[in-house]
């Protein structure tokens, strides 16, 4: 499984979100959404980005590329 796919989805829970909550704020679907969590769908950049300043983590944290969550300056 794609980290990224982990991180969106511990993202959220940790925040008390539903998926309808994160689709609102991507301007998309709750059925949408939930494939982005489930690996089905790739996430659209655009949807990276949003959720990262959203989180306020990096893109690097949600892809997995570091566990370190602090955004760059």
């Amino acid at each position: 499984m794609n980290k990224y796919i982990e991180r969106i989805r511990g993202l959220r829970e940790d925040n008390d979100l539903r998926q309808q909550d994160i689709a609102e704020l991507l301007q998309t679907t709750q059925q949408v959404y939930s494939r982005y969590e489930k690996g089905t769908n790739e996430i659209p950049v655009r949807h990276l980005i949003t959720l990262a300043r959203f989180y306020r983590v990096s893109v690097d944290y949600i892809l997995g590329e570091t566990d370190c969550k602090k955004r760059y300056p």
